[in-house]
């Protein structure tokens, strides 16, 4: 990931801190009422934070970056396929973490690895990450697509509803957007 050193590691502490309301809503074991479409949606958002957590942090992470492809090429699938299937009754939801799967499945593979003293690990840095036309194109949509998306779910994060949980989703939704527009369309740029 290019840009400061401070902006890189806050945004790792800002998204290692959303690690904890995803596994507080996960512990809640309240899934009876609320479906597993839900617990395998903050499944797939705690997977998420965590691979933000390994892209963006400067000392890189444990996982190498074919890990992350493997596992974000599964996310992405089965949460696209769960949309799929459940299309017609709203599993919007199942779509919205196909996308970001896929998104950071697309950041993984095609934004540059530092090499420099981290061996394998997953460090995302260096300027000129997308230097072909189409990715720029495709990296500035996504980010796009995140902002708008981190502005709708602000929006509903501030009406909020009675169920905290909800609204912990909501806000998670909104930083992981943010996060995601931002590294996008630092690599677009």
């Amino acid at each position: 990931m290019s840009g400061p050193i401070v902006v890189a590691w806050t945004l790792t502490a800002v998204f290692a801190a959303l690690v904890l309301p995803c596994v507080l809503r996960l512990v809640r074991l309240d899934y009876g009422r609320l479906g597993t479409a839900v617990r395998n949606g903050d499944l797939a958002e705690l997977l998420l934070v965590v691979a933000m957590v390994a892209m963006l942090s400067p000392v890189g992470g444990p996982i190498p970056a074919a890990g992350w492809q493997a596992v974000l090429a599964l996310t992405a699938g089965w949460f696209a396929v769960s949309w799929w299937k459940g299309r017609r009754s709203g599993h919007a939801a199942c779509g919205h973490h196909a996308v970001s799967a896929a998104a950071m499945l697309f950041m993984v593979t095609f934004m540059p690895h530092s090499d420099v003293s981290h061996g394998p690990w997953l460090v995302m840095s260096g300027p000129g990450a997308a230097s072909a036309l189409w990715l720029s194109l495709v990296f500035g949509v996504v980010a796009a697509y995140f902002a708008v998306d981190a502005v709708r779910a602000g929006v509903l994060a501030a009406r909020g509803t009675g169920d905290s949980g909800q609204v912990s989703r909501w806000v998670c939704r909104v930083i992981m957007g943010l996060g995601m527009g931002y590294m996008l369309l630092g690599a677009a740029l």
